[in-house]
C-alpha cells in the first residue's frame, strides 16, 4: 500500500528527515515511536500533503502511484486520513454540515450517489456506535470548546465516517486519561479491517496495551534505526530513548 524509500526532507532549512524508509502492506498496524524532534509529525504532515516540507532525496507511492504527485485534496479522496496531534477548532461550523459535506465530496469524487440529510443521520448514527461519542458533540461547532479528550476521541469518530485506507494517528493519546484512551484505541480497532491500514505514531508504549501493532519502529534523527514486535515498545518504555541516543548519535 504504502512505501517511502530513502527519505530526505527539511522545513525553513532544516533537515529532519534523513533517510526514512517504510513499508507498509494492507491490513498492518505499524507503529512509530521515538523522541521528541525525531521527525515523527514532519512525516505524518508530509503524507499528508502539508505545505512547507521540501522534499530532497527519496520517494513515497501509495497504491504503486506517486504521492507526491498528489494533492492534499486528492490524497484525501484517494484514502489518507491524517488525525491530528492538536486538532483545531473550526467555531460557526457544525459537526453534522461539516462531516456531510466532506462524505459527499468523497462520494462524488468516487462517482457514487451523493447523502441527504436522511441519509446521512442515519449513516453519522452508526458510526457513532463505533466510537462511543456524545450525541451533544455533533451538535456543536466542529472543536469549540471540547477537552482535549472529546477532540481526540471526535477524529476517531471523523475517522468512523471517512472510512480511510490508510488512517495515520499522529499522537492520538497525548493528553488522553486511560477511560478516554480505551474509547479511542477500541474505535481504532474496530475500523480494522485486511483492506485497510493504520499507522500508530506515540512516544509511548500505554497505547500500544490497546492497539497491538504488527511492527513498532524507533525513529531517531530522522530515519529508523530499530525495528521489531511489540516487544520493542516495552524495552522503550523502561529505558527510555537514552540508548537509542548513545547507541545512534
Amino acid at each position: 500500500m504504502l512505501k517511502i524509500k530513502n527519505l530526505h526532507a527539511e522545513i525553513n532549512g532544516t533537515k529532519i528527515l534523513k533517510g526514512f524508509n517504510l513499508e507498509v502492506k494492507t491490513g498492518e498496524v505499524h507503529a512509530i515511536m521515538g523522541p521528541n524532534g525525531s521527525g515523527k509529525s514532519t512525516l505524518a504532515n508530509i503524507l499528508a500533503g502539508k505545505e512547507g516540507y521540501k522534499i530532497t532525496e527519496g520517494e513515497i507511492t501509495y497504491e504503486g502511484d506517486n504521492l507526491f504527485e498528489m494533492s492534499a485534496e486528492e490524497r484525501a479522496n484517494k484514502g489518507i486520513f491524517l488525525s491530528f496531534q492538536y486538532p483545531v477548532e473550526i467555531p460557526g461550523v457544525s459537526m453534522i454540515n461539516f462531516l456531510k459535506t466532506a462524505v459527499n465530496s468523497l462520494r462524488k469524487y468516487r462517482g457514487e450517489k451523493e447523502l441527504n440529510a436522511t441519509e446521512f443521520l442515519k449513516y453519522m448514527m452508526e458510526a457513532k456506535e463505533i466510537v462511543d461519542i456524545k450525541s451533544d458533540l455533533t451538535n456543536r461547532s466542529v472543536n469549540e470548546g471540547f477537552s482535549g479528550g472529546e477532540k481526540k476521541r471526535n477524529e476517531i469518530f471523523q475517522m468512523a465516517i471517512l472510512n480511510p485506507k490508510l488512517a495515520i494517528l499522529d499522537e492520538t493519546d497525548s493528553g488522553l486519561d486511560i477511560d478516554a484512551l480505551k474509547v479511542v484505541a477500541n474505535g481504532v480497532n474496530k475500523l480494522k479491517s485486511p483492506d485497510k491500514a493504520v499507522i500508530v505514531i506515540t512516544h509511548y508504549q500505554r497505547l500500544l496495551d490497546f492497539i497491538v501493532p504488527d511492527t513498532v519502529h524507533v525513529l531517531y534523527d530522522g530515519k529508523i534505526v530499530k525495528s521489531g514486535k511489540k516487544e520493542l515498545a516495552l524495552d522503550l518504555e523502561k529505558q527510555g530513548y537514552n540508548w537509542i541516543k548513545e547507541k545512534y548519535a
